[in-house]
This record gives structure tokens, sequence and C-alpha cells, in this order.
């Protein structure tokens, strides 16, 4: 089984998942940076030259690649991966999904600290853009979570031990 991470960007998935996967000795996939590393250039790049449709494209493509060749893994997915049914239902497969929460505000917080993330929606300001897209994933995130784990004031250290004791106490590894 794996565990897989899910959640809005901000929310500390690809930093828990570092955490998770030394703390469990196990191997760590990251979608956005598999995707990265297929496609020899940035997410930005891909969605400048390409689009968003296109790079969903590319994440399907992953998402299918990863879940197929992952086992007893920490597996990290971008924060759209949702978006595609097919990718939720591969990501469940045997797997446990972790929804990784936090407040808006906190993650406003962090992501303005990262610039390289390309718009979601075009003729948006930066933070009306972040609350009218976190409101839309919300529901599908929560309908593919076994569990969820809320990041606004812990360390990324913390969260991981939490959801390894959570996954020790349901005798999921």
């Amino acid at each position: 089984m794996n565990i897989v991470l899910i959640g809005y960007r901000g929310t500390g998935k690809s930093v828990i998942s570092r955490i998770l996967a030394d703390t469990l000795h196990c191997q760590r996939y990251s979608i956005d940076e598999e995707i990265v590393r297929i496609a020899g250039k940035s997410i930005s790049e891909i969605i400048e030259q390409e689009n968003w449709g296109r790079f969903r494209e590319i994440e399907r493509k992953m998402v299918k690649k990863v879940t197929a060749e992952a086992k007893n893994s920490i597996i990290d997915c971008g924060g759209g991966v949702i978006l595609d049914e097919r990718n939720v239902a591969d990501l469940k497969r045997n797997n446990k999904a972790v929804l990784l929460i936090s407040s808006l505000e906190k993650i406003l917080e962090r992501i303005t600290q990262n610039t390289e993330r390309p718009p979601l929606e075009e003729g948006l300001g930066f933070e009306e853009e972040q609350r009218l897209v976190f409101g839309e994933r919300e529901p599908k995130y929560r309908a593919a979570a076994d569990c969820v784990f809320d990041t606004t004031y812990l360390k990324p250290r913390q969260t991981a031990l939490k959801i390894i004791e959570y996954f020790k106490k349901k005798d999921w590894i």
C-alpha cells in the first residue's frame, strides 16, 4: 500500500512526503517532479508553451505510470490531480489518500513566497484566484481522502509523525 498525499498548493505535500519517505525508509514519488524530469522543462514552461490542458494530459500519464510501479511508497501529488476522476481512482486503488489542509490565509502566505507557480485562472488577482480555485477543489479533495490532517499550525515533521501514528493505529503500515 502507498501513502498518497493530496491537497491544495501550499499545504506542505512535498516537504511532508520527503519526511515520510525518510522516516519510513521507503521510496518517494513526486508526480510534479517526475513530470519535470520527463518533460525536461518546468511546469511553468509546459503551461506557457503548451497550456494547462496539455499539462493535465501529461499528469494523467504520470499518475498511471507511478501508481503502476509504486509499492509501499509515498506519492506526492500536485494540487490539481483530483480534477480527473481517473487519477483519483488510480491513486486510491490499494492506497490510502491523505488530504493535507490549511487555512487559506496560511496557504496564501506560503505560496506567495514561491513566484514560480503558474496562474490557475487568467484575469483574476492572485488572492481572488486562490479563493476561487480553493473553493472549487475542496469538495473533490474531501471526497478522495481517507483521512485529513491540518498543517496550518504544525511544522512539517509534526504532521508527518501524526500521519505515521494514525496509519499505525489503523494497521495501514
